[in-house]
């Protein structure tokens, strides 16, 4: 499936928009763009719920025809096993992760171990785990971490603007992990020169206008005939004003959905 997450939202859903997007009204908006897949990712706001408004989450969901899925950072046991729960509560079947988180750096060994260790729970409730590729790990380092493990319930998000900041190559990225990927985030992305000439800036971009091999990214992981779903995120700048930025959010978002489900088509 096509979804939204968080991440679509990052300004609407911020402290600084006016009228700031709750969790529960990030869904519905899901929902009204005729989109039936929310990833939950990295907001605070859902750790701090209780189990009463987890399930009052759930519902909503529910009664939307929108599956949700759930993200966060870090691979420390009793972290895990915390959003493990909220998964449960929630219904989500997939939990997207990153290796590390603030200070936490797990050695290979470390990681390996911790991992086995939490996804015998993970394979009982049916929810998969899936590593970001990003900056603080190479996408080898990532794929000989999920190939130790061995386990299928253990996968990969691409991510392949994240490891541009790595000097790696989008298109080797995904060609290494295609394999191993149970989840896509998708966003485009461009270099433009700074002010003077002076250094370059990387930054988001509406899809098809950026350096991101879309076509050659569905060729690799074939999501439709593997069941990877792909959720829809920016890397938008804060502009002049944050409405403005709320405003050209939107326009990124309904442009992207359409350049996706064009591709499916």
């Amino acid at each position: 499936m096509i979804g939204f997450g968080t991440y679509t939202f990052f300004w609407e859903g911020s402290e600084l928009a006016p009228e700031r997007l709750s969790v529960i009204g990030m869904i519905e908006r899901t929902a009204d763009a005729g989109v039936e897949l929310f990833q939950i990712c990295d907001d605070a706001r859902i750790e701090a719920m209780s189990d009463d408004e987890l399930r009052q989450i759930a519902e909503v969901a529910r009664e939307l025809g929108v599956t949700l899925e759930l993200g966060t950072k870090g691979i420390a046991v009793a972290h895990l096993e915390r959003f493990l729960h909220i998964a449960t509560v929630l219904g989500a079947k997939l939990l997207r992760s990153m290796v590390t988180s603030g200070d936490d750096r797990p050695s290979h060994a470390d990681a390996v171990d911790r991992l086995r260790a939490v996804l015998p729970a993970f394979e009982a409730a049916g929810v998969t785990i899936a590593l970001e590729t990003y900056e603080q790990l190479s996408s080898q380092e990532l794929v000989d971490l999920v190939s130790a493990v061995d386990h299928p319930k253990l996968g990969i998000c691409l991510d392949p603007a994240n490891t541009v900041a790595r000097l790696e190559h989008p298109s080797d990225v995904i060609e290494r992990t295609a394999p191993y990927v149970r989840n896509i985030h998708v966003k485009d992305f461009a270099f433009t020169r700074r002010g003077g000439w002076v250094g370059f800036t990387l930054e988001g971009a509406p899809l098809g206008t950026g350096l991101l091999d879309y076509q050659a990214l569905i060729a690799a992981v074939r999501p439709d005939e593997r069941g990877v779903n792909q959720i829809i995120e920016h890397w938008l700048p804060l502009g002049d004003s944050i409405t403005e930025t709320v405003e050209l959010e939107r326009t990124w978002t309904a442009h992207n959905l359409q350049y996706l489900r064009e591709g499916r088509s």
